[in-house]
């Protein structure tokens, strides 16, 4: 099956322009702020038409709370005797030196990486980024949702542990291998995306999150579950208005989320507060930003924003105005 899946893969014509080389990410983390570390890494070499070379794991130790461990299933007492991230950053740096750096949702596993190898006060060796939600869309794969799940299930590709580092990296690997194949014999753009490594970090006051005990939180962020809504504090700020294109979001705008995302709903909201913005329930006239993978779909949410004129960003586009929150207007 291999060979002759090779096979095919030789006989594609292969643009020329395409890189020669790709590191498979997957990062498990604290949260979602840019305050929160790592807790583990993976990284799946591929070749230039997708093959799988090596693979590489490691634990890490953030040096604090773990955040969601009915999540990624790491505690504190694992993570007690795991290196930091200093000391592996650079044999994880090997693994990315050369190469573009391939994610699910790539802009979140970017910016985290970026903002480790900050701290332990190196750069990281990327300079391009490709998400493989963006490829899919590129592709118009018939996904009913941007999930990593959908994407594995589309290609035939068994995951066996969700939200597990190195299973994640693998199953994305497997993936990306006929994604690639597929743009190759379509000789369709990768959607490559400059990354730029931050070059100095300040850490403000350590922000410290309870680790939840008990049935109640796994329960409230198993995918697909229903939940009731969670009652926030009200936001400080007032409505500056409708987010604008190529400008920040700023503080007190109301976003509203519609249908799947790839990172946990609540994790989006809660990272979206702490940036000082407004979680709408639904959408009205006032609404700032709808935030949604499926822009076409029919749910109310979308349809009232085609019919205000809301605003639509996408999830990745959204994970990347939330780096870069502007404060609110004094007075």
């Amino acid at each position: 099956m291999l060979e002759d899946r090779t096979t095919a893969a030789s006989a594609t014509p292969w643009p020329a322009a395409y890189p020669t080389g790709y590191a498979v990410v997957d990062v498990e983390t604290t949260g979602l702020a840019r305050d929160d570390r790592i807790v583990s890494a993976a990284v799946y070499r591929v070749d230039a038409r997708g093959e799988i070379e090596d693979h590489w794991y490691t634990l890490v130790n953030p040096q604090r709370d773990p955040g969601p461990v009915w999540i990624h299933g790491l505690t504190t007492e694992m993570l007690s005797d795991a290196p930091l991230f200093k000391d592996v950053a650079e044999e994880f740096a090997a693994r990315l030196e050369g190469r573009v750096l391939v994610a699910h949702n790539a802009v979140f596993d970017w910016s985290m990486i970026a903002r480790e190898y900050a701290r332990a006060e190196r750069t990281a060796p990327v300079r391009q980024r490709l998400c493989t939600i963006a490829l899919s869309k590129e592709l118009a794969l018939p996904l009913p949702n941007h999930k990593l799940e959908s994407l594995a299930s589309h290609f035939g590709v068994e995951q066996r542990h969700a939200h597990n580092a190195l299973d994640d990296a693998r199953v994305l690997a497997e993936a990306f291998r006929p994604s690639l194949l597929a743009a190759a014999g379509g000789n369709v753009r990768l959607p490559l995306l400059e990354c730029r490594p931050l070059t100095e970090w300040s850490d403000g006051a350590p922000r410290i999150v309870r680790q939840p005990t008990g049935p109640t939180p796994s329960a409230s962020y198993r995918p697909g579950s229903w939940r009731p809504s969670r009652k926030r504090p009200p936001c400080p700020y007032p409505n500056p208005g409708r987010y604008e294109s190529g400008k920040p979001l700023k503080q007190g705008m109301r976003i509203a989320f519609s249908g799947d995302t790839s990172v946990e709903r609540e994790l989006l909201e809660d990272r979206a507060v702490e940036a000082g913005l407004h979680i709408a329930t639904s959408v009205s006239r006032l609404t700032s930003l709808l935030v949604t993978n499926d822009p076409d779909s029919g749910t109310s949410k979308t349809v009232k924003a085609r019919s205000f004129g809301t605003p639509v960003v996408d999830e990745a586009a959204f994970g990347q105005l939330l780096q870069d929150v502007a404060p609110a207007s004094e007075g």
